[in-house]
């Protein structure tokens, strides 16, 4: 984790040169969001755009650094934690990767921002998949609801049936590449099915498992005595 550490602590502070270095090139509003179509829609002032990215990535690097340390099941994350380090490294390089486009957009070359993006997000929501199929339950990584967070078994259904829909999510995602006008819900339509199913999924697995037994404890207390005459 030492050598991870450093590795990412080393890309951040590129980053950072790299935005030092390229501050007088750029324009003073930034462009910093793009629509359905890739157009340019929002801007920022030079200073946020060049030094956002680098700062978020840098609180997204402590919150990953604490997780492990503050969850209660914290030996839970032991038994996956070459999984979630590998997320934080492929997390870090997104950001990084998403950086380098926002300031190549910005100096000048123009490109499809979306069609660029896509096999980015493709590769982190199957590496996500893979993340949630190992992950064990735990208070901050992965599928937690209720139902999961309150039994090992029904953990371990959601996350294996999550683990594939994120695996599936991400083929589509690199799909978009081939209908470039919808590609943004090719991204989006996916993730968006796939969470509110795993929720559902969560309580029907919980329901199945726990409900007969409370039906059967509620019928027991309910039943009337007989008298005996």
């Amino acid at each position: 984790m030492k050598k991870l550490t450093i590795a990412i602590i080393c890309m951040i502070i590129l980053s950072f040169a790299v935005s030092i270095f390229l501050y007088p090139d750029m324009p003073e509003r930034m462009a910093s969001h793009w629509n359905a179509k890739g157009e340019v829609n929002g801007y920022m002032p030079r200073f946020w755009g060049l030094f956002l990215m680098p700062i978020i990535s840098v609180a997204m690097l402590l919150l990953f650094l604490i997780i492990p340390y503050i969850d209660p099941m914290k030996k839970n994350i032991d038994a996956f934690r070459p999984y979630f380090d590998g997320f934080i490294l492929l997390m870090m390089i997104f950001l990084f990767y998403i950086h380098l486009l926002t300031l190549f957009w910005n100096l000048g070359y123009k490109f499809s921002l979306i069609n660029s993006m896509l096999p980015a997000f493709a590769i982190l929501f199957y590496y996500i998949g893979i993340l949630t199929e190992n992950a064990k339950r735990n208070w901050f990584i992965g599928i937690r609801t209720p139902w999961t967070l309150s039994n090992d078994k029904v953990w371990q259904k959601t996350h294996m049936i999550g683990g594939r829909l994120f695996k599936i999510s991400a083929v589509i995602a690199l799909a978009g590449l081939f209908f470039q006008k919808y590609a943004i819900l090719f991204v989006l339509v996916p993730i968006i099915i796939s969470s509110i199913y795993v929720v559902a999924y969560s309580y029907y697995v919980y329901r199945k498992a726990y409900y007969p037994k409370e039906v059967k404890e509620l019928l027991k207390k309910k039943k009337p005595k007989r008298k005996m005459i």
